[in-house]
Parts: C-alpha cells; structure tokens; sequence
C-alpha cells in the first residue's frame, strides 16, 4: 500500500471532535422557567425585608446607646455629688480653727529675735504683761482683716455674755428696712460684704441674713450655761469660714446703723458719745456715707479696724474692750480703753497687739 493510499484509509476513519462526542446537556429534572422567573421576583422582596430589620436592629441600637449614656451621667453626677458631701465632709474634719489653742507667753514671745530696738520692745512687752498683768498664756488668733472681730467675738461668745439690750429693743433683724424705709438710706446698696464688693438691691437680704444668723448664733451661746459645751460650740463657729464671715458682716453693719443714728442725733443737737465727735471729724468719715465707702466697707477685704473704729465696736456690742499695745510699751498708751467710758454692767473684753492691726486672745489663767 502506498503512502497516498493509506492517508486516504485515514481520512475515511477520522476520529470525531469533542463536540461530536458529547452529547447535548438534557435540561434540569424539575425546574421551569416559570420557577425561574419567580425566584428572580423574589430576591428584591428578601433584600427589602433585610433592609427593615437592619433598620430596625440600628434605631434599637441607637436607643439603647442613647439610655446608656444617659444612665451614666447620672450615675456620674451622683458619683461627682457623693465625692463633694464626702470631700466635705473630710474638709470639715480637718479644717483649722481660725482660733488657736493657748501657748505660753513667754515661749511665744521667742519668736522675736535679734537685738534691734523694736525686737527688745516685743519682748519686754510680752514680760510685762506676764509679770504684771498676770497673762500667762495667748490664743493665737488668725491673721486676715477680720482680726479684731475673731478676737472680740470668740470671747464674747464662750464668756457667755448676755445679748446685747438695745439690739433687743430695736429688733435688729429690721434695721435694714427701716434705714431704706423710713430714712431713705438707699445708699446702704453699695455696702460691701468683705471681698464682696457689690451687692445691689439684694442688700437687704444679704442684711437680714447676716443678722439672723448673729443674732441666733449670739443668743444660743449666751443661752448655753456649760463652759465646756460653749468652748466646743465655739471650736465649730470659729472653724468655720462661712459662718464666720456672716457674723463679722453683721456686726460691721450694726457699727454703720450707729453711726447713722449718732449723725441724726449730733444733727438735732443732742448728746452723743464724744468718740463720734472724732470720727466725723475726719473729712474721710464726715458722714455715714463716707464712712461707710472709705472705711468700713473695705474692712475685711483689704484693711482691718483703726484705733476710732475700736471704740465704734466696743460701743456696738456693749463691752469694754482693754488692748496691750505691746509696741507701745512703757508709755502710756500702752494699755487702752475702746470706749474709755461705758456702763457699770459692761463686759471686759482683753486683746494683745503687735501692731495695732492683728490682735490675739490673752489668758490669765489656765
């Protein structure tokens, strides 16, 4: 057989392709095109249906985050509340008296060393009113603007001493009605309460509060028979800052309401006490407006008491006030009368001073 004969041979007995091999893929057992059709329809209707729910499972979700968050503030503020009323609390516990216990005279004097003229002065000071005078220990007292009125009113106070009789004959608590009402003294808007500088109509108030709390404070202690319950109601007064303030802005206002009584009656021409001839003297104080603006109302913010001023409070709060000017030692204005004269039945209040700015509590016995 020749080469030409069998490629013929060949080309008779080709093998088929693979399309020809396979035969054509019968059609699915059971599925239409008509269920086609519907499964299409609803794949749209599924995606809605998941969209709702996530919708749904978000806004839940927002809700909740939302209660969260709100239930946290609150637990928040009541925490932030519970650790104020705490802290407080701990801060009441150990806040300082602005009173201190009593020292030694003579130890306390140490404090004054060196050799110059008005350090020998201190010290001889304090010997004399040890030797002397008998004042064997002093109370410390804290040393702000509010001085003289801490040092006057703790005595005052855990001495016992009865309330005041004019106050309870004028009623005090209804000064500041009465000065705005029946004497026009609308001026008093501008009375400062220390740091404070401007109160506005809302004076009177502050006024009234200020007086009620002094008056009440004044009356419960003079009430209190026991010297040790008093000495530890006064710890409480006298650590208190607030309270402390209060009493000392109703006492500046009731040395004011005096002077304007005085000022009424040095007008008409009647007697009164010959320290307000001094004070009014003054061209800072020649009235109660002034004295008020240039001298009072800058009492325990930025300056203390003067000397005149002493009399003005002793006066007010009916009790003879004895100061040492430890400063002035061996002369005669070493010890002084605030008022020089007063009533038999007045009470003796003591102070030391340094510098007739700053006053502490002497104690003649332990």
């Amino acid at each position: 057989m020749t080469v030409h004969s069998e490629m013929a041979v060949r080309r008779q007995h080709k093998l088929p392709s693979f399309s020809e091999q396979q035969p054509p893929c019968p059609p699915s057992p059971g599925i239409t095109a008509t269920e086609t059709n519907t499964d299409q329809k609803k794949l749209p209707s599924l995606q809605a249906n998941m969209s709702m729910m996530w919708n749904v499972v978000t806004q839940f979700l927002a809700v909740a985050v939302a209660v969260l968050f709100m239930m946290w503030q609150t637990a928040k503020a009541l925490m932030s509340k519970w650790c104020s009323v705490s802290c407080q609390g701990l801060l009441h516990m150990k806040r300082n008296p602005s009173v201190n216990g009593e020292v030694d005279v003579l130890v306390y004097s140490k404090k004054w060393k060196g050799e110059e003229l008005h350090v020998r002065q201190m010290r001889k000071g304090y010997e004399q009113i040890y030797n002397k005078h008998h004042i064997k220990y002093l109370r410390p007292v804290k040393d702000d603007n509010y001085s003289p009125f801490r040092a006057i009113l703790f005595q005052v106070f855990s001495q016992g001493i009865p309330f005041p009789g004019w106050m309870k004959e004028k009623d005090i608590l209804k000064l500041p009605e009465k000065l705005l009402y029946s004497q026009g003294c609308n001026w008093i808007q501008q009375f400062s309460f220390g740091p404070e500088k401007y109160a506005g109509p809302k004076v009177y108030g502050k006024l009234r509060k200020c007086l009620e709390v002094f008056k009440s404070q004044w009356m419960e202690m003079s009430s209190c028979k026991d010297q040790s319950e008093r000495q530890k109601m006064c710890k409480t007064i006298f650590s208190d800052e607030a309270k402390e303030n209060t009493l000392y802005e109703a006492v500046k206002f009731i040395m004011l309401y005096l002077v304007i009584e005085a000022y009424e009656n040095m007008k008409l021409e009647q007697d009164i006490p010959s320290f307000y001839t001094y004070l009014f003297s003054r061209e800072s104080s020649a009235d109660p407006l002034s004295f008020m603006m240039n001298h009072l109302n800058s009492v325990g913010d930025t300056t203390g008491l003067e000397q005149i001023e002493l009399f003005l409070l002793g006066y007010s709060l009916e009790v003879r006030i004895k100061v040492f000017r430890l400063s002035k030692v061996n002369t005669e204005n070493f010890e002084i009368l605030y008022p020089d004269s007063c009533k038999w039945d007045w009470h003796e209040i003591c102070l030391v001073t340094e510098d007739d700015r700053h006053y502490n509590i002497p104690v003649t016995s332990k």
